[in-house]
């Protein structure tokens, strides 16, 4: 039997993301049908949501997303339901989700996998309009913000891609500099990524509440790098008033 347009094009949304998974530590999914119409999207990494209005948001660690391909898709945008908590100017707190301009000039040339780009950098920060919200209290805090803050996540969604482009044009060490067994490494877009514990004023949560001391919460502050210490100079000696011994024959001054 032939297939109809609709179901090459489902087919090839679902390659698209199976290829994106494997291109992502971020992104993980699971499809439903043959061709797969339905979707649940899993995104591992930073994003806010607050657990009461009287409290600055917080962490969280993975972020879930349904997707439903309706007969009329791709003519039609896809059915978006928000199922993990969210703190989001474009994002309603029933899970309904505003693309911009998407949501009333939807294009059927879109595909899958870049929608889930779109959510990935709605989920960071990276994307998201604080003048025309659907969560208004999200919207003032996204624009009191200082620099340093936003994106919460520094990582693109094909992350494992980036990391290998950055790796092949890495400039291999000099001889006098190469040790003589390296050790592997991570990249540089990994290195970035630590435990929220060690930033201050975070909470990094997955599906539980960690045990030991309460949480600090937000605002979240910026990303930096831990403060060297100077060094601390040598005490000054008192001056002499005795004259300073001749020098020894090996060259060196005793005092």
């Amino acid at each position: 039997m032939r297939e109809s347009p609709r179901q090459r094009r489902l087919a090839s949304d679902h390659r698209l993301l199976t290829q994106l998974a494997a291109d992502s530590s971020i992104f993980r999914f699971e499809a439903t049908g043959n061709p797969p119409e339905y979707y649940v999207l899993r995104f591992h990494g930073r994003g806010a949501y607050r657990p009461d209005p009287a409290q600055a948001p917080r962490l969280l660690a993975v972020h879930e997303v349904h997707v439903r391909l309706g007969a009329s898709y791709p003519r039609s945008m896809p059915e978006l339901s928000w199922k993990s908590p969210v703190f989001h100017p474009n994002i309603s707190a029933g899970g309904i989700v505003c693309l911009g301009g998407y949501g009333k000039h939807w294009v059927p040339s879109l595909m899958l996998d870049e929608l889930c780009t779109m959510l990935w950098d709605m989920i960071r920060y990276e994307n998201y309009d604080p003048n025309s919200p659907y969560n208004r209290e999200a919207a003032l805090w996204s624009k009191s913000q200082g620099p340093g803050i936003l994106p919460l996540d520094p990582r693109p969604l094909r992350d494992l891609v980036a990391s290998r482009e950055a790796a092949t044009h890495q400039p291999p060490p000099s001889t006098a500099q190469r040790p003589a067994a390296a050790a592997p490494t991570s990249s540089a877009v990994q290195a970035e990524i630590v435990p929220a514990a060690e930033e201050e004023g975070l909470f990094f949560i997955d599906d539980a509440e960690p045990a030991g001391p309460a949480p600090v919460a937000g605002p979240f502050p910026p990303r930096r790098a831990a403060p060297t210490r100077p060094p601390v100079p040598p005490p000054r000696r008192a001056e002499s008033s005795r004259p300073p011994s001749p020098p020894a024959d090996d060259g060196i001054e005793f005092v």
